[in-house]
């Protein structure tokens, strides 16, 4: 089975890359932090999009995980493992500034985002979807913007997603739906297309 084969090249090559750094190989954690700073930045910039400490708390991830490599079991894939600690390391940052972590979980969802037309016309008319994409999620519920990048993005199963969230996999299916729907509705509103998602 080739995928059963690639996901094992990848658990040997991870593990090998583990126990370089566990030697001491700075080499071999900046492998680990190029390999997953795409990951640790759609979680940090995702849950937290207005926090000018992002960049810090990209760091706080790093170093946690380099401090917490030993303790490391392969019960998830590492990128699983990197994920909860990057969610974590910004909850916890939450929770000191006394931000509600819950201020805009998707059950509270009222149905308006917030307007962003000048940013979002100027996208239109450089006719950058993509672009246009990552504006119409950053106004999303935390939870639903995290959701839809990490399934979308970083491809990560709903197991995964839901590991490194703390979330049941029946709620990331039904965040993820709920999500994309709002999106869809949103950008069929707002731009009067009928096939801008799939």
């Amino acid at each position: 089975m080739p995928d059963q084969s690639n996901y094992m090249k990848k658990v040997n090559n991870e593990s090998d890359l583990i126990d370089r750094i566990l030697a001491g190989n700075r080499q071999a954690f900046k492998e680990l932090v190029v390999t997953y700073q795409r990951l640790v930045n759609h979680i940090v910039y995702r849950i937290m999009p207005d926090s000018d400490e992002r960049e810090d708390i990209c760091q706080e991830v790093f170093i946690k995980v380099y401090r917490n490599l030993g303790r490391y079991r392969a019960e998830a894939r590492l990128s699983t493992w990197i994920g909860t600690i990057a969610a974590n390391c910004c909850y916890d940052f939450l929770r000191k500034k006394n931000i509600a972590i819950d201020d805009d979980r998707p059950d509270d969802y009222a149905g308006e985002l917030p307007d962003n037309t000048a940013a979002t016309d100027r996208l239109a008319e450089q006719q950058d979807l993509a672009a246009l994409l990552r504006n119409e999620i950053d106004c999303l519920p935390r939870h639903y913007r995290t959701i839809i990048t990490l399934y979308h993005l970083d491809e990560l199963s709903y197991d995964e997603i839901g590991r490194v969230l703390n979330l049941p996999d029946g709620t990331v299916k039904s965040y993820l739906f709920r999500g994309r729907k709002i999106l869809r509705e949103r950008l069929q509103a707002r731009y009067n297309k009928e096939e801008l998602w799939p």
